[in-house]
């Protein structure tokens, strides 16, 4: 929890606003991918791609 809130705290300082779009995408793709794994939904996800 301390890397999210020293992350949150660098883009207040820096004024970096435009990185948690980015940040937050990458995490949802990644997680889909990681959930996706083994599941009947993988084919369609990897279509997508």
């Amino acid at each position: 929890m301390s890397f999210f809130s020293e992350f949150l705290q660098f883009l207040k300082v820096r004024k970096k606003f435009w990185l948690l779009p980015i940040f937050l995408m990458l995490a949802v793709l990644g997680g889909l991918i990681v959930l996706s794994q083994g599941s009947a939904v993988a084919p369609f996800i990897y279509t997508l791609f």
